[in-house]
């Protein structure tokens, strides 16, 4: 209900369409103008795996930011935040789709090419045909290279440019008139800097164990589900500003196999040492091994769900497994919960429904959402 209310006063104009809360339809709004959208979500809520329709005319203005929603719906941790991000993006493709029509003073694209040239031109990675967009490049300490698109609008330098990056934190920009695009470039290096631990930790986990997903992480995802063993997993969120701190875990498994796991986390949480790696600590407090990419593939893990036959679900892995030690059949949530949906003997309590697992005839349960 929380999640609905912020919704209404977010986007008054977007309404549920279904009981269930997977389909809106109506308006957002920005800078006085309303535009058509249409929102379908799947029956786990997962953003990433969510369809977005709209009105030809917002498409065409939100055209060149495809990319930047993309990797706001798999980072935005629900519908509402995402709005936000979205009505943010569009109030920015609506002010430089007004600035294409103004024309710029000569003093603006000297002052843009002497910036560009101050900088080096090494440093350019794009720039379009009219002066408007820019995209820098830079490599961090670690060598991870890094973009930084930069949106400029007709009374630049006056007013600082749009900054759109990959990354897990807002990125704000300190600017006054007499600032260039190199006080930017050194914010954004500044910036890397400030994330290199939370980086340096994920990529640690992606190197050295097999990760289900994300299946193909940004440099804004702060998420990792790593597999622990068959049919069994750890998703781990890491907070970018204290990525040496305990994250939050969430067991996925069979009950027999992650409760030891719950236990010796809990029992073990004391023992976390800030001065030694992400991956090390949850070794040490989970008491196991994470399974080596270099000993065994990533098939001994992803194991295709017993009702579709399918490891993918509109992006996601199965994230459940019969409890029955005998069986231990995975399933995606979206599939079990249509299956259990379906059985004449199921029965649901709110968005909890109780039926038996298809294979072993355990009485299992299973949640619309989470």
């Amino acid at each position: 209900m929380a999640g609905a209310r912020a919704l209404l006063r977010h986007c008054p104009l977007l309404l549920p369409q279904d009981r269930r809360g997977t389909a809106y339809e109506g308006f957002v709004t920005a800078q006085g103008r309303d535009f058509h959208i249409r929102i379908l979500l799947p029956v786990d809520f997962q953003l990433k795996n969510a369809r977005i329709e709209c009105s030809w005319r917002l498409k065409k203005i939100l055209h060149g930011y495809r990319h930047i929603l993309k990797q706001r719906l798999h980072s935005c941790p629900d519908l509402v935040s995402f709005m936000v991000e979205l009505k943010t993006v569009l109030e920015i493709a609506l002010k430089n789709t007004q600035d294409l029509h103004i024309p710029r003073p000569p003093e603006y694209y000297s002052c843009l090419v002497r910036d560009l040239e101050i900088l080096g031109w090494n440093k350019v990675a794009y720039v379009d045909t009219g002066l408007t967009t820019v995209k820098l490049k830079a490599e961090d300490s670690c060598g991870r290279q890094h973009l930084i698109t930069l949106k400029l609008n007709a009374k630049y330098p006056t007013e600082p440019p749009d900054c759109l990056v990959d990354f897990p934190v807002p990125f704000a920009v300190s600017w006054m008139p007499q600032n260039s695009l190199i006080d930017i470039y050194n914010q954004f290096l500044a910036a890397l800097e400030s994330l290199k631990e939370f980086w340096d930790a994920l990529d640690e986990i992606d190197g050295k164990t097999w990760v289900l997903e994300p299946e193909n992480p940004t440099r804004s995802a702060t998420t990792r589900r790593i597999a622990i063993g068959n049919n069994v997993s750890v998703n781990v969120e890491v907070d970018p500003r204290h990525p040496n701190m305990l994250p939050e875990c969430y067991f996925l498994g069979a009950d027999h196999a992650v409760n030891p796991l719950r236990t010796k986390l809990n029992n073990n949480m004391h023992l976390w040492d800030p001065e030694i790696s992400l991956l090390q600590n949850l070794r040490e407090l989970l008491e196991i091994d994470f399974p080596s990419r270099a000993v065994l593939e990533k098939s001994d893990f992803a194991k295709d769900c017993g009702i579709c036959y399918a490891y993918r679900l509109d992006g996601s892995a199965p994230d459940q497994v019969c409890d029955d030690p005998r069986c231990g059949q995975p399933f995606h949530q979206a599939c079990l919960y249509e299956w259990l949906q379906g059985l004449p003997t199921s029965r649901q309590s709110f968005n909890v429904i109780f039926g038996e697992c298809p294979y072993c005839n355990k009485v299992r349960k299973s949640q619309e959402w989470e």
